[in-house]
């Protein structure tokens, strides 16, 4: 493994940045307060407490005004954020159900005020055992291979890269015989939006329409906190095709 997956203090600052702690604090203290939120009969949270989350999570890129652009109402589908936190609650034993409602248990209780307690537990679960590719519309294989996922975004997102970039560097130069490189999107929902939403990574846009392929993408404060590479430095542009 080129890369160690070091404990973050509670009081650790940069996990501010992270938007799924932060929405996870939200939702564990809302259940503290209110002890259930309403399930749909296919178990997703009730409407009424989608509004309510997309307004206190202001999560980046999926803010309040921006889902409801494109929706009158909003179901947990329609908030991927949501959807995403609800399932690694839900495996992680910090929320239950129970008939059409949602609790909280005892582990999700002792812990719902400790920041870096929560990234401890979220972050292998959700970056190294969920199926990101499994979220895709569209069938698409799973890149693998974190170790160098990781080891050249340690090197190659100090001072910021694009996905293009990211994705020349693991598989070499898009196949010109092709109308559309999908490798950059596959990147971007796989790996980056991934790291984005635990605060490892941040990305800058020039505009909300902007091609996957041209994104920007930098380390954080919390990245230097999280991971620790014992060979940095030697782990350079590997190609994996």
């Amino acid at each position: 493994m080129t890369f160690l997956l070091q404990p973050v203090k509670n009081d650790e600052p940069a996990l501010a940045g992270a938007p799924m702690i932060g929405a996870a604090q939200k939702l564990l203290a809302y259940l503290a307060e209110h002890e259930t939120i309403g399930l749909t009969k296919g178990k997703a949270f009730q409407r009424k407490f989608v509004h309510w989350a997309a307004a206190e999570f202001a999560w980046p890129g999926w803010e309040e005004d921006k889902l409801f652009l494109v929706n009158k109402v909003l179901n947990e589908y329609d908030f991927p954020p949501l959807e995403a936190l609800h399932f690694v609650l839900l495996r992680l034993k910090l929320i239950r159900h129970y008939k059409l409602t949602c609790r909280l248990t005892k582990a999700g209780r002792d812990i719902a005020d400790q920041p870096g307690d929560l990234f401890n537990l979220i972050a292998p679960f959700w970056l190294f055992e969920v199926d990101h590719a499994a979220a895709s519309r569209m069938p698409e294989p799973r890149l693998g291979n974190w170790d160098v996922f990781l080891g050249v975004l340690n090197t190659e997102a100090a001072p910021g890269v694009t996905c293009g970039a990211l994705g020349e560097i693991l598989y070499g130069p898009p196949d010109v015989g092709q109308p559309y490189d999908r490798m950059p999107r596959m990147i971007w929902s796989q790996v980056l939006q991934p790291l984005c939403w635990m605060g490892l990574l941040a990305e800058t846009m020039s505009d909300e329409r902007q091609q996957f392929a041209d994104r920007v993408y930098r380390t954080t404060d919390l990245w230097s906190e999280a991971f620790r590479f014992p060979f940095d430095g030697q782990v350079g542009l590997v190609t994996l095709h």
